[in-house]
């Protein structure tokens, strides 16, 4: 099974329809300026929010029965699902970035310029994918603490492929074989190979839309290590967060609230120098383009109430004047 984003794609693989895909920032799960250091309380937190907001049963029983650095034991609750009649899953799929995790590999070996044929490019692939793939394993285990049924998959080993940098198309039928036995996908940022330059970096952002194209998903959640998509980097004392951006039919999108005076659509984003992803501004890109399909995008805080209301789907019924985020839904009005 296939999919590029020409075609049309049937949801015949599923037995219903995913609720929801989320999307965990590497700024948000990881201590982005510390080399490869995860930041444990927000990701436990986002696990249990996760938890909470998308699975039906309050009752946790672990499924990480392996052994973890300082703790003798292994939690092994046998017993616990004895008593139950099915494990508890709803459909949907989660994505992480890398944060510390992966970009140092490969921003110092150029793997996303390509040039696998360069002894240091293969070395930085080879070494990209040990660090995301070490990342990816620790937020599964997280995921499976809070009795989430998840299985980790590299875009790498599903056989994804791109073709000068760009993601034409995406075999995702283990995806949704994944899904169709209850599991939970934890898809992440990859080092992939590209029939152009040799290789490339697939982000994770890039890997939502793709999903979100062919699952077609209740709505799509980005959580980050800020409120939302600012006006201004959010350092800037003149910084204002945008509560609703409006994306039209032909891709232009506008701010619909706040009303700000003197502003264009241009968002002032600023990018760390070692994130080859992109950063916010790829983000921001790709959740325009989900929208445009008519799945609404809501980028949030991770670890907050905020993220707990756009994980649970409340916000599909009415936005809160309190809450603090972004939504970025499909307007047939013409954007300004």
């Amino acid at each position: 099974m296939e999919f590029n984003g020409n075609q049309t794609a049937t949801d015949v693989n599923q037995t219903k329809p995913i609720r929801c895909i989320v999307k965990l920032g590497g700024a948000a799960i990881t201590c982005k300026n510390e080399l490869e250091k995860i930041n444990e309380e927000n990701l436990e937190i986002v696990s249990t929010q996760l938890r909470q907001a998308l699975l039906s049963s309050d009752k946790v029983v672990g499924m990480d029965w392996s052994k973890r650095p300082g703790i003798s034991d292994i939690a092994c609750n046998v017993a616990g699902f004895r008593d139950k009649l099915s494990v508890d899953s709803t459909n949907f799929i989660v994505v992480h970035g890398g944060g510390s995790f992966g970009h140092f590999q490969a921003s110092n070996s150029g793997v996303h310029k390509g040039g696998l044929q360069q002894p240091l490019v293969k070395a930085g692939f080879v070494a990209t994918r040990i660090s995301v793939t070490a990342l990816n394993l620790e937020i599964v285990r997280a995921l499976a603490r809070e009795g989430i049924p998840s299985v980790g998959m590299s875009p790498f080993s599903c056989g994804w492929s791109t073709s000068g940098g760009n993601l034409p198309v995406a075999d995702l039928s283990v995806v949704a074989k994944t899904i169709k036995s209850g599991f939970v996908p934890v898809l992440h940022g990859d080092a992939v190979l590209d029939d152009v330059q040799g290789c490339t970096i697939l982000s994770g952002d890039v890997i939502m839309r793709h999903l979100a194209a062919y699952m077609k998903p209740d709505y799509v959640v980005f959580l980050t290590d800020v409120l939302g998509v600012y006006s201004h980097p959010p350092t800037e004392p003149n910084a204002v967060l945008l509560r609703e951006i409006a994306v039209g039919e032909d891709g232009s999108w506008s701010i619909t609230k706040p009303t700000l005076q003197h502003m264009n659509n241009q968002v002032e984003i600023t990018v760390a120098a070692h994130d080859t992803t992109g950063g916010m501004v790829t983000k921001i890109s790709e959740a325009a383009m989900i929208a445009k399909l008519g799945i609404d995008v809501y980028i949030v805080k991770a670890a907050t109430s905020h993220s707990v209301k756009a994980l649970s789907g409340e916000l599909r019924e009415k936005i809160p004047d309190d809450w603090l985020g972004t939504v970025i839904h499909f307007s047939r009005e013409e954007v300004q």
